[in-house]
């Protein structure tokens, strides 16, 4: 029993912290339409700042979290928690167009890179201190969950927030969770026993032991398209969902895009939990498979329904959320499961690194689409390129379970 709940302390510690340290993610995305009319930005422009916190991530990853198998995580953590609520509190004060959001954004995805990843090795490797052969998966179902929990909450403070005192204000407030988070950690963790870990003994960037390991790297290119589609999602529902009350003149939302979105992305928690378990009675190559194929098909229903009612309209932003995030845990959980002995945190840096390039080009291939598509001009849409640009997303989605079976991903 005491083990029991030393690992839910343990467990409830470190998700409140990565909720706290996700408050940033979704201010521009949710403030999207703002930055466009306010700096006069191309949807391509509007894209590639989104996308750029992504790639900052996908530029720091690979050096941040394979570094873990090689020295404290703790360091690591919090000097990228302090980076995160730096750069969002720094764009409240320095950033007036495209390049200084490109700068600050980076930078904050350079706070991600050090943060989510880690985050589930020092709880992981925590857990396997206390009882080293049991199955995680639930916890790091749960673990994962905790970021969506974040995105929404991130999405509708920013709505709420911003109507009331601006987006300077915004960032200011919500740069402070991460750092809330250092200090919270600091007091709250037990101490790391770095000497237990078995050590890699190749250099620290050689991931040849990783792409040696097919089984893994099926997981990670599954997870790569499954951010492609996730984070188009996050980066333009804002957008899409004030396009389509446009289409219906004297109606308006029941609620606010922001909180719509927040709703849809705060049920990824049961879904991404739900899911896992649906892993563990079906198979996870299976459950993985018909969530993603599902979503897929619910991305072009969504494109084409601009001019549907709202409340159907919202009702299908929510059934969405649940779907794309079912599969989150169980493609994660398999990543982890299939790391090599010694490499995990080698692995969880490949699987962020390359899964998270879906993460930089979902929102910028979506906007991308929104410009060829449209047939009036760039900066502006139609309801036809909204149509191509969800079935883009939900063909690149499509290919996951498709990777998995050729990579012989066992479920």
């Amino acid at each position: 029993m005491t083990c029991e709940i030393s690992k839910r302390t343990i467990l409830t510690i470190i998700c409140l912290a990565e909720i706290l340290s996700m408050l940033t993610l979704a201010t521009v995305p949710a403030l999207l339409p703002t930055f466009i009319l306010e700096w006069s930005l191309t949807k391509t422009e509007a894209g590639w700042i989104s996308g750029t916190y992504y790639l900052g991530y996908l530029a720091a990853v690979p050096f941040l979290v394979s570094l873990t198998d090689r020295r404290p995580v703790k360091p690591i953590y919090f000097c990228s928690l302090l980076l995160s609520g730096i750069s969002a509190i720094s764009f409240a004060y320095f950033a007036d167009g495209i390049w200084t959001a490109l700068v600050l954004r980076t930078l904050g995805g350079i706070g991600l890179a050090g943060t989510y990843m880690p985050g589930l090795k020092l709880l992981t490797d925590l857990l396997d201190r206390i009882d080293p052969n049991a199955d995680h998966s639930r916890i790091v179902a749960f673990y994962t969950s905790s970021f969506g929990v974040g995105v929404a909450l991130s999405y509708l403070l920013t709505g709420e927030i911003s109507n009331f005192w601006g987006w300077n204000i915004t960032f200011i407030i919500l740069g402070a969770g991460p750092i809330i988070a250092l200090v919270f950690l600091f007091f709250a963790l037990p101490p790391e026993q770095f000497s237990a870990h078995k050590k890699p003994q190749t250099h620290l960037l050689d991931f040849r032991p990783v792409f040696r390991c097919k089984p893994a790297v099926g997981y990670i290119l599954a997870y790569t398209v499954h951010n492609f589609e996730l984070f188009a999602f996050r980066s333009w529902i804002v957008a899409y969902l004030g396009f389509a009350v446009t289409l219906h003149p004297g109606e308006d939302l029941l609620i606010t895009a922001s909180a719509i979105t927040a709703i849809s992305t705060l049920v990824g928690l049961p879904a991404s939990v739900l899911g896992n378990e649906l892993a563990q009675l079906i198979g996870r190559h299976k459950a993985i498979t018909l969530i993603m194929w599902t979503s897929s098909a619910v991305a072009v229903g969504l494109g084409l329904m601009a001019e549907a009612p709202l409340w159907a309209l919202t009702f299908m932003t929510i059934v969405y959320g649940i779907l794309l995030t079912g599969d989150s845990s169980s493609i994660t959980a398999g990543t982890v499961a299939e790391a090599p002995i010694g490499y995990k945190g080698a692995t969880l840096a490949v699987h962020s690194c390359i899964g998270f390039f879906g993460s930089f080009l979902g929102p910028l291939v979506f906007g991308l689409a929104l410009d060829i598509a449209s047939s009036t001009s760039i900066g502006s849409t139609t309801a036809e390129s909204w149509s191509w640009a969800f079935n883009i997303s939900a063909i690149v989605a499509a290919t996951g379970p498709v990777i998995l079976y050729f990579l012989r991903a066992r479920g």
